[in-house]
């Protein structure tokens, strides 16, 4: 840009911008300036070895030295996707590396010298889109590239059978840009970064040319990465190369499975691929099973409510649901339910759609609707089987319903779980399925209604006093002024979110003489919930408030979870 007179103003010395940014006293920096210019040092190397300034605050004084943005990596949500276009190695040798988009033709690139003029050209060249350069630490910089060469080194492929080489020549192509080592590198570093920020779904979804990577982590979608165009197709191909589904059809819906093992762990994946407007979009459901929670104890949930909850699941009959929304953990509990009881004088078994994770010392069936194994069906051959414990994944349909509940009714302890909004709910539920009210008010023992709330970061969480007034406008009633709870802050260990892992919030119904009669009549679920809440049952409100005020979650995040 031209200057009035065509005077070009004087470039501001990096000594006065430290002194400017408030990080050192004039007096140091300027004797430290005067010994490097004695020694033939960079007077930026100086300042950091004599302690003036520490290398973040040297990257800051450079960008706004050279009217450029800082970015502190550690608080920067990397772009895998634009990472990715160079190898770690090109990115060591350019000293610079794709941080993200500023739009879709610049990429953002980090570098710790505004003057790696060639560098940041290196980069406009290999990926062949503009730069826009931004200035971070050079530790920064190559804990960046290292941990994106660990992330790409960490996964390994489980079983990958060779595939037989195709005829026609539209998958001959996927194949081979599927199998290109940007696009290996790619999936690999996904799955890697899903994997260690405890990620449940990986979604894969088509834009306008680019696809945008996004995680579900503790419930929440957030953005992770953009996956620029040339390699948007790949990536979906290698994907369901590595699912064996068929890459040559898009037009209809596949299913299918990757093991992998990420920093020696196994991890199960779950594909399932969709046709949708701007192409194909795929989600990856990751099943850890080293971040299963297979105590009762370790779920969140209060013990008079553990403890009603474990009375029926050591009774020899009887079925207990537990209830919830998709997501909200329900296998979790029955699965932590399961290793609470199995022991080896019982016969467990279990039907499930899909087996999310294998249990050592249950029989574990797969639905299989393709050659007629669905839940009715898988049920009543297990029944045949001499079981002590039956576990059916979900009562989605009356014939499954009824043989769960003459199961219960016959001598099995049966678990399942049904889709209910609170535990009153559960009977009238089966009712309305078409089970004789006397079968249900004689088999049902237990019902539990969960959510999954995200725990505050104990990193950042801060105190805050929240008064009656304030919890009465959000459904909650306290009898005094006001609570002392803590409410999310964000930092670098939860990823600024303000929120780290997850907590379950319950109401636990044990069917009780008094509940029985109500079943009977078909009384609604509110006369049932008040008479359950006369005998002892907490609500999930109140469960969620009580972990509000133990510091465990927030009350926006209790508000979220049960949909208020």
């Amino acid at each position: 840009m031209a200057h009035p007179g065509g005077i070009v103003p004087p470039r501001r010395r990096l000594g006065d911008v430290v002194v400017e940014l408030g990080f050192a006293e004039r007096g140091v920096v300027e004797a430290t300036v005067a010994l490097a210019r004695e020694d033939g040092r960079p007077i930026g190397q100086a300042l950091v070895e004599g302690g003036v300034v520490d290398s973040g605050q040297l990257a800051r004084a450079l960008a706004e030295r050279n009217g450029l943005e800082y970015a502190d990596l550690n608080n920067f949500q990397v772009d895998h996707g634009a990472a990715n276009l160079i190898s770690a190695a090109e990115a060591s040798r350019y000293r610079a590396i794709p941080i993200g988009f500023a739009d879709d033709d610049t990429l953002l690139v980090a570098t710790a010298d505004p003057a790696n003029l060639v560098g940041l050209d290196n980069v406009a060249m290999a990926t062949e889109r503009r730069v826009q350069p931004v200035v971070t630490s050079p530790e920064d910089l190559e804990a960046l590239i290292s941990q994106l060469s660990r992330l790409i080194d960490s996964v390994h492929e489980v079983d990958q059978e060779a595939e037989e080489e195709a005829e026609a020549t539209p998958e001959i192509e996927l194949r081979e840009s599927a199998d290109e080592a940007p696009v290996v590198k790619l999936v690999h570093t996904i799955i890697a970064d899903a994997v260690r920020r405890g990620t449940s779904d990986i979604h894969l979804d088509p834009g306008d040319g680019d696809l945008r990577v996004r995680y579900r982590v503790d419930g929440v979608v957030v953005d992770s990465a953009t996956v620029p165009k040339r390699l948007a197709t790949g990536l979906i191909s290698r994907i369901k190369i590595m699912a064996e589904l068929d890459i040559a059809e898009r037009r209809r819906p596949q299913d299918g499975r990757i093991g992998l093992t990420v920093d020696g762990r196994f991890i199960d994946i779950r594909v399932a691929t969709l046709p949708v407007m701007r192409g194909e979009s795929a989600v990856l459901r990751v099943l850890d099973k080293g971040r299963l929670v297979m105590e009762l104890d370790r779920l969140g949930m209060r013990p008079e409510d553990r403890a009603v909850l474990e009375h029926a699941v050591t009774r020899s009959h009887g079925s207990v649901l537990v209830t919830g929304p998709t997501g909200s953990g329900k296998t979790t509990t029955l699965y932590a339910t399961l290793a609470r009881i199995n022991t080896p004088d019982k016969t467990v078994i279990a039907i499930e759609d899909p087996v999310e994770y294998e249990l050592p010392g249950i029989k574990q069936i797969q639905v299989n609707t393709k050659v007629g194994l669905t839940f009715a069906a898988g049920l009543r051959s297990m029944i045949r089987s001499d079981p002590d414990v039956l576990m059916v994944g979900e009562i989605r349909d009356r014939e499954t319903a009824q043989i769960a509940t003459e199961s219960a009714l016959t001598g099995h302890l049966v678990l399942s779980t049904l889709h209910t909004g609170d535990a009153p709910m559960a009977a009238a539920r089966l009712t309305e399925m078409g089970i004789e009210p006397f079968l249900v008010a004689s088999a049902l023992e237990c019902v539990v209604a969960q959510r999954l709330a995200r725990r505050l970061c104990d990193d950042c969480k801060r105190p805050v006093q929240i008064t009656a007034g304030e919890l009465h406008r959000s459904g909650f009633e306290i009898p005094w002024g006001w609570i002392d709870a803590f409410e999310p802050v964000g930092c670098v260990r939860c990823k600024g979110s303000g929120f780290r892992g997850r907590i379950g919030v319950y109401e636990v119904m044990a069917v009780t003489d008094a509940l029985r009669p109500l079943i009977l009549e078909r009384a609604s679920s509110i006369d049932i919930g008040q008479a359950a809440v006369a005998g002892g049952m907490r609500r999930m409100r109140d469960d969620g408030l009580e972990k509000v005020r133990q510091g465990l979650t927030s009350v926006a995040e209790v508000l979220r979870v049960l949909g208020t």
